[in-house]
């Protein structure tokens, strides 16, 4: 019924309802952790970390002389690879992770891809980190990073699904909303003028046949509902240097706290 009546604003209300799109897109919402998750994150050395307008909450957890950082999706935090940095901390890693703007524990306020793609550049910097694991939309923030960053390596980058054209966002939540094509259209143009970015340009297939990755491994889920497999296949087949791995019975977010798939994480950094 909500969908309907945001139809029918669309058509009435076009300006108005191209607001709350942007608003959708550019306002995360805040899931709660599980009580493992913030069990994770206490076990950490938080720092805080000024960046534009935001508080960042850094999170540190010290073991061995290799280092990785973890970056999360949209609506997602560090608390989520509790998992898996539980794993990493076994086989010798120090592990650094964040919560991005407007996201997890970091203070709140309107964000964009944009803003996460700069501090993830920052922060690999910062920890001077050479391998790398995201999940979901922190793949787009990841290479769109390393786009913009030409002189940032990266030895191993795993990714936990990926989205591919940041178009198909824009669709998912034209979808999810209820938005007519034409207040679709006027979103793009909204987020073109504010970035002077071409959106239909922001993809993650093109984006990695330039980035300095020496190797990358894609898991993904065959039946994911929120990013469908053929979205990260068409990344892999435009990445020369990555492999691909099809599991299944995870979805989206249990993925991330499948043993199968942390033994395959590990393995694979290990290898």
């Amino acid at each position: 019924m909500k969908k309907v009546l945001v139809k029918f604003a669309s058509i009435l209300f076009p300006n108005q309802i191209t607001t709350f799109a942007y608003n959708q897109l550019t306002n995360p919402q805040i899931r709660k952790l599980r009580e493992n998750e913030l069990e994770t994150l206490n076990k950490a050395e938080k720092e805080n970390f000024s960046f534009k307008d935001f508080n960042i909450k850094l999170y540190t957890w010290k073991s061995g002389e290799k280092k990785i950082l973890l970056i999360h999706g949209w609506e997602g935090q560090a608390g989520n690879f509790s998992d898996i940095v539980k794993a990493l901390l076994l086989n010798g890693y120090t592990v650094y992770s964040f919560d991005g703007p407007s996201h997890g524990f970091s203070s709140k306020g309107a964000t964009s891809l944009f803003e996460f793609t700069e501090l993830v550049g920052i922060l690999i910097r910062i920890f001077n980190v050479r391998e790398l694991i995201s999940h979901s939309f922190g793949g787009v923030a990841t290479t769109y990073s390393l786009f913009n960053n030409q002189d940032l390596e990266i030895d191993k980058y795993v990714l936990l699904t990926t989205p591919d054209k940041f178009v198909e966002r824009i669709d998912d939540v034209s979808k999810m909303v209820g938005i007519t094509n034409k207040v679709k259209n006027k979103l793009i143009d909204r987020l073109e003028i504010e970035t002077g970015i071409d959106v239909l340009k922001l993809n993650v297939s093109d984006f990695v046949k330039s980035i300095k990755v020496k190797k990358a491994i894609i898991i993904h889920d065959k039946d994911d509902k929120v990013i469908p497999i053929s979205r990260s296949l068409n990344v892999h087949k435009n990445w020369g240097v990555s492999q691909f791995k099809e599991i299944n019975g995870t979805g989206h977010f249990r993925i991330l706290r499948t043993k199968k798939v942390i033994d395959e994480v590990i393995n694979y950094l290990k290898s």
